[in-house]
């Protein structure tokens, strides 16, 4: 149980601006959140202005008037979208003005609902959605993802409880795995991104020509393009602001070649994707395309995922994360990608972030594919490592060295 909540809360909203955004004076700031995060919207708001920033706005969501969309809506409306919302995420990008989203969902809300108005529905929003998020996968400006409790995702992790117990478990797990339960935040983030930083330029001084996975259910190949470059921790926008994209993070990743990935892999996690959980799937790849998939539940979900476009049956991302992580030790299953992602070693479906190609940020798309760069309209990841995944990397020569056994580095840093 929080001791001192008010006050742990206030140093999220603290740590998500000053550390995670590391937000200048004079930018603005959009907040994207579910109605439910309100208090913390509030602090985040009142922090920014502290730090000196000229401008803060907010856009609510609310799940209850998606779900009854769904429910009530004229079956031939789902091609609608409110498009000043993707105009007011483009214009923030484009002027490099930071950006946070709240990300907290019910996994289970669109169950049982028509998948192929969920899949017309999502695909609408990513297409009017794509200038904002080629600008991102640029880096144009500094961004974030975070997270709270709701009570139907807190009623999913943690089912027998009352409401009120599942939303303080939850909230202990979120400040535990974002470090707010140590006595200095900040500095332990300071040392934690160091930590991240010395092992992606350990692998960007390797260069190594592709990474080959093997697990119970896993075989597969994948390519890395010439001048693919690691990330993990801070990562660096185009106006010189360096940032933390993801709040908790573990990972350190890079981009794939689009057309170099081979093989079978297997998920180790369920997916939550556009409100249905996808769970044991696996996918076969053939000259970096899905040729097959499989899961037991949610295959509806998957297959809207992978006709979303001719980009979301390649890879975008490639993300490795040890499986002694503080999340994956935790034991907890979140059903929520942003932390889900940060306990295993996971791929992307979908955009490849243009950044982690040398000289991509300035690369037009037709000389991005050309290097090997994936284009969609979505980025998802799912899990993939766990405590019997080997992964092997091979050099430009053909030479192969062990990168991770049991699903932990072999080398420490």
């Amino acid at each position: 149980m929080i001791v001192d909540f008010e006050n742990t809360l206030q140093k999220y909203a603290d740590l998500i601006v000053q550390v995670g955004l590391n937000l200048r004076a004079g930018q603005k700031l959009l907040v994207r959140a579910p109605i439910q995060a309100a208090p913390l919207v509030r602090l985040v708001t009142a922090s920014a202005y502290r730090a000196g920033a000229c401008f803060v706005d907010v856009l609510y969501s609310d799940e209850e008037i998606t779900l009854a969309r769904y429910e009530n809506a004229p079956r031939d409306s789902f091609t609608e979208f409110p498009a000043y919302r993707a105009k007011v995420l483009e214009e923030y990008a484009a002027n490099g003005d930071a950006m946070v989203s709240i990300y907290a969902e019910n996994p289970d809300l669109l169950k049982g609902q028509d998948p192929n108005l969920i899949g017309i529905a999502t695909k609408t929003a990513a297409t009017h959605g794509l200038p904002s998020s080629q600008l991102i996968a640029r880096n144009n400006t500094n961004w974030l993802v975070v997270s709270i409790p709701i009570p139907s995702w807190a009623a999913k992790v943690f089912p027998g409880l009352s409401t009120e117990d599942q939303m303080a478990k939850l909230w202990d797990a979120i400040f535990e795995v974002t470090r707010l339960n140590q006595p200095d935040p900040v500095a332990d983030w300071k040392e934690h991104v160091r930590q991240l930083g010395v092992r992606k330029e350990m692998l960007n001084r390797k260069h190594y020509a592709a990474l080959h996975y093997h697990a119970p259910g896993t075989d597969l190949t994948i390519g890395l393009p010439d001048g693919h470059i690691w990330y993990g921790g801070a990562v660096k926008s185009t106006n010189g602001i360096s940032f933390i994209p993801n709040m908790p993070t573990e990972e350190v990743f890079t981009m794939p070649h689009k057309d170099r990935v081979d093989g079978v892999i297997s998920a180790s996690l369920p997916l939550s994707y556009s409100g249905t959980l996808i769970e044991n799937f696996s996918l076969t790849f053939k000259d970096g395309k899905v040729v097959d998939y499989k899961a037991e539940k949610g295959g509806h979900a998957l297959k809207n995922l992978l006709e979303m476009d001719e980009g979301s049956v390649r890879l975008g991302e490639v993300a490795l994360v040890p499986h002694n992580s503080p999340i994956a030790q935790s034991k907890m299953m979140f059903f929520n990608t942003l932390f889900d992602e940060n306990a295993a070693s996971h791929l992307a479906l979908g955009r490849a972030y243009q950044f982690t190609m040398q000289g991509g940020e300035k690369m037009s798309e037709e000389q991005f594919a050309a290097a090997g760069g994936n284009t969609s309209l979505t980025h998802v990841d799912f899990m993939v490592g766990s405590d019997k995944m080997d992964i092997d990397a091979v050099t430009a020569s053909g030479a192969v060295e062990p990168l991770m056994r049991g699903g932990n580095w072999v080398t420490p840093v």
